[in-house]
């Protein structure tokens, strides 16, 4: 089983301690999402684990945990997502200087090949236009050349949390750009230039769950849990099979989730994950790291 360390919530930032305790104890209990009450038992030991894939903001607290993980046997890589958007937009996430660092030094720790840059997701707003993406993203580019060998992207989707979220920023100056902004030139130049950056720092660029065909602007649609992948970088076979619990544009094969919604700090506004930051905050207070179960 592929074990996912969590699209729900950043265990590595904020549940490191609590991942690496249910690691010694050989599983974790996951409770269903959609009810609370209907808990699995996942395995975590080394012989039903064929990996873990990790996502994160901030990958320093688990890093601490990685000889111990190669100790026990256990393959793995990081998807690290690392943008540089307002303060408005994305109040917790660490400053870019020290977001970089962290990348570069996860990458000489576990190699390139297992280091994979997740722009993503990409809001448009009055602010954060295309020229702006653009500048960000090749800065970026350049200081990551060497550490990685793909990067992945997506265009941010609307949820009703989200969107109510972004809505109250136009005060700020942040104002969403409407489904209209796609059709237009400046999108396409965009990810055009994206790509370009991409092949210029020695960087594979492809899409995440995205409904939108960008391969006219060199991006292809990609799998975060690949099976092909996994078998160039770890020589293992994993499932083939297309995780039904994803969105019909995810490619992704089947993986377990032991993360929790609602438990995230980062506060991104454009976040799915979190439908309220309160909530988040509270859950991460009475969270014990020595508990079978996340929350």
């Amino acid at each position: 089983m592929i074990i996912s360390v969590s699209r729900r919530t950043d265990i590595p930032a904020f549940y490191a301690r609590w991942f690496i305790n249910r690691v010694r104890a050989g599983y974790c209990a996951v409770a269903n999402p959609f009810n609370a009450k209907q808990i699995a038992r996942v395995s975590l030991l080394p012989e039903d684990v064929d990996l873990f894939v990790f996502w994160t903001r901030q990958p320093r607290p688990m890093m601490q945990c990685l000889d111990e993980l190669d100790q026990r046997g256990y393959r793995y890589y990081f998807q690290v997502t690392l943008l540089d958007n307002p303060r408005a937009l994305d109040p917790q996430t660490p400053a870019l200087a020290q977001a970089i660092r962290n990348f570069q030094d996860l990458a000489a720790r576990i190699g390139s090949a297992k280091t994979i840059w997740r722009y993503d997701p990409i809001v448009f707003t009055t602010t954060t236009d295309a020229r702006w993406h653009i500048e960000t993203f090749t800065r970026i580019a350049r200081a990551l050349r060497g550490y990685t060998n793909r990067v992945v992207i997506s265009i941010a989707d609307e949820y009703a949390a989200s969107r109510r979220r972004l809505e109250a920023l136009r005060a700020s100056g942040l104002e969403p750009l409407g489904a209209e902004f796609y059709r237009r030139e400046e999108f396409a130049e965009c990810l055009c230039a994206l790509a370009r950056a991409a092949n210029e720092n020695g960087m594979t660029i492809q899409s995440c769950a995205e409904e939108m065909d960008l391969q006219s602007y060199g991006i292809a649609p990609g799998k975060c849990v690949d099976a092909d992948y996994i078998h160039e970088t770890f020589g293992i076979e994993v499932t083939r099979v297309k995780d039904p619990s994803q969105r019909a544009a995810c490619g992704c094969v089947i993986s377990k989730d032991i993360g929790a919604y609602d438990t995230c700090l980062f506060e991104c506004q454009y976040c799915y994950a979190t439908t309220s930051f309160a909530r988040a905050h509270n859950r991460h207070q009475r969270h014990d790291p020595d508990a079978p179960s996340l929350i």
